[in-house]
């Protein structure tokens, strides 16, 4: 692996941490104030607003600065923004979050391109496989250092501190400029019918992705689970998501992509209608977690290899900021339908999963 990539994945892990604990940690500190699902869901969906502002500007971005200075900066952004969190009204929370949310999807976007402009077609599955594990493992210290530190000041720093250290560790690191001098010649609507199963994969894995993030612990404590232990679920669930990726790149580079995304879609639906039951046994639902975020994760793994195959160069900065504003969607569609379907029913959560 050269240095280039490394840094790439450490950028990408820090964006993982960064979400993953945020997301958690600003929903208890709500819950806490006495705010309702519903509020926690809006407050969520502001992370996703800043992802759809962000977007119609990425393609200028690629062309007149270099991933390095755009991920540096990024990472830079959401360490302040982290630090200001616990400082300021709980009002002010609403504008960090779309803030934060412009600023990681910057992250994200980046370097996904790049990671793909960089693949060889015959390990593409495999790289993507990696990042999209070192993705959930930052997904997975965030609730970490939740358990270990408490929804208090400590993890805002914590957050801070890692994602400034990642932008100190880009500084010196060369990355290859992303080829996107003319990726903005389809419209959305076009890049519609270019990829529609793309597309909707994406809306999908980031629906259910913010979802889980911000309520899969609320949803767990009405179960009667301890806040500790209802917090650990998330990591357990990323921790499958680290796990099992190398698996799911294996099959890729073997066998058909687009029926491993319906097959682990269909595992995915089965395994959420399975929460209810197996939070009654502790160790059957750290069980189900764990393969669930697998095979859920999968599917976002299996995308960005298809998308990969499909385009190059500028076609692929632009389909991925297309990819970003249909993360934006499913994100900001997620929290407050995964909100209200936890105010409708006690099972609203799964039974929106599934």
């Amino acid at each position: 692996m050269s240095r280039a990539t490394a840094a790439v994945l450490l950028a990408v892990t820090i964006f993982g941490l960064t979400y993953g604990l945020s997301a958690p940690l600003i929903a208890l500190r709500l819950a806490a104030q006495g705010y309702s699902e519903a509020v926690i869901g809006a407050n969520a969906a502001m992370h996703a607003l800043g992802v759809l502002l962000i977007a119609p500007f990425l393609s200028a971005l690629y062309r007149y600065f270099s991933p390095r200075m755009l991920l540096t900066g990024a990472l830079a952004t959401a360490a302040c923004l982290l630090m200001l969190f616990p400082l300021l009204p709980v009002w002010c929370g609403f504008l960090l979050r779309l803030l934060l949310g412009m600023a990681t999807e910057l992250i994200l976007v980046v370097t996904e391109t790049w990671l793909n402009q960089q693949s060889a077609e015959r390990r593409r599955a495999k790289t993507l496989a990696t990042y999209t594990a070192m993705l959930s493992l930052g997904f997975a210290l965030g609730p970490v250092i939740l358990s270990l530190q408490g929804a208090g000041f400590g993890a805002f720093v914590s957050a801070a501190a890692l994602s400034l250290a990642a932008a100190l560790s880009l500084m010196r690191t060369p990355l290859l400029r992303l080829q996107s001098q003319t990726p903005g010649q389809r419209s959305l609507t076009a890049w519609i019918g270019v990829m529609p199963l793309a597309l909707a994969a994406t809306v999908l894995n980031a629906a259910l992705e913010t979802a889980g993030m911000n309520l899969l612990a609320l949803y767990a404590m009405k179960q009667g689970w301890p806040e500790a232990e209802a917090t650990s679920l998330i990591a357990i669930l990323l921790f499958g998501a680290i796990v099992l990726q190398l698996p799911v790149g294996w099959l890729a580079d073997r066998f058909d992509r687009r029926r491993l995304v319906v097959t682990l879609a269909a595992l995915s639906t089965l395994g959420a209608l399975a929460w209810p039951p197996a939070l009654h046994y502790p160790w059957l639902a750290r069980l189900l977690l764990f393969c669930w975020g697998g095979a859920f994760v999968g599917i976002y793994t299996l995308i960005l290899t298809l998308v990969g195959q499909r385009f190059q160069g500028a076609e692929l900065a632009g389909a991925f900021a297309a990819l970003s504003v249909a993360w934006g969607v499913g994100a900001l569609a997620g929290p407050a339908l995964g909100g209200a379907a936890m105010t409708l029913s006690r099972q609203g959560l799964p039974w929106l999963a599934a």
